[in-house]
């Protein structure tokens, strides 16, 4: 297997990991603020990456730094931006102009890197779109909430566009940990006007440190290191599978039953994932120039 195919498939475990956190967060937001869950989960994962390898910022050049600390200032922003526009808009909603980041993504990285998008990546685009939408919408409107969410969607696109331009095998994990620790410290100032509170049971804490350590620590390396092999838009199309899995555990773990709506839209984004693998590479390596070096 190839280093492509395999990147794809870390970037799978990422969209699973993911979209397990789904029903946990939502019951664990009715007694946590937003801003707090958000500090505390990066925190721990930000302490986890650097027991793990404590060098590993140390061994970033300067110039890597400043790219970490870009990259965490537009993730951190993004997970503010996002769950200040959940606060105003139905979850459903929420998820499908999040994943809007798949569009984004080709269109950002066409102005920002001037590579023409092949025909196929826009295809497989069009399909992922589709596909969330049937997973998620019920009726739009386009309010506060949505502009906001939709804001964040753009800044989750420049946030893959960024990776993809930026990592390699080499400075991953040095870039995860100090992405991690900036994240941290943007969610903490979003959380200091009301004040910090922590979990208050084991259970919750249970949620948190699992959300830090799986879908948040390891994630983050797992992407940055998958998106030193991939284009923008592959990645972006890749992670779509994020509501796919969500879904799928809300089946297995929650209390939501298969629909035609869930096989249907699940389908469409399953269609779009597996263009961009079978679709001619060099249609999607022209996106980005460290990929053909």
């Amino acid at each position: 297997m190839n280093r492509s195919r395999l990147a794809v498939l870390a970037l799978l475990t990422v969209a699973a990991a993911w979209g397990s956190t789904f029903f946990l967060t939502k019951d664990l937001l009715t007694r946590m603020d937003v801003a707090d869950y958000l500090a505390l989960r990066f925190l721990i994962a930000s302490v986890a990456l650097l027991l793990i390898h404590p060098p590993a910022i140390a061994r970033l050049n300067r110039l890597d730094r400043g790219r970490a600390v870009a990259l965490g200032i537009t993730y951190g922003i993004a997970q503010l931006v996002q769950t200040e526009g959940l606060r105003h808009t139905p979850a459903s909603v929420s998820g499908f102009v999040t994943g809007m980041y798949v569009v984004f993504t080709p269109l950002l990285a066409a102005v920002i890197l001037r590579h023409k998008i092949g025909r196929w990546a826009w295809v497989a685009v069009v399909l992922a779109t589709v596909g969330l939408g049937v997973l998620s919408l019920r009726g739009f409107t386009m309010g506060t909430g949505e502009l906001l969410t939709l804001a964040s969607a753009a800044l989750y696109a420049l946030h893959i566009i960024g990776l993809g331009v930026w990592s390699t095998p080499e400075n991953a994990f040095g870039l995860s940990a100090l992405q991690m620790v900036t994240i941290t410290c943007v969610c903490a100032v979003g959380a200091i006007p009301g004040g910090f509170s922590a979990p208050t049971n084991t259970r919750d804490w249970i949620s948190v440190v699992y959300m830090a350590l799986i879908a948040g620590a390891l994630a983050l390396i797992v992407q940055t290191w998958a998106q030193a092999h991939l284009t923008p838009t592959r990645a972006a199309i890749a992670m779509t599978m994020e509501p796919v899995f969500a879904s799928t555990f809300a089946v297995l773990f929650g209390t939501e039953s298969v629909t035609l709506r869930m096989l249907t839209g699940g389908a469409l984004v399953l269609a779009a994932m597996f263009l961009v693998e079978l679709a001619p590479r060099r249609k999607f390596e022209a996106e980005v120039q460290h990929l053909a070096q």
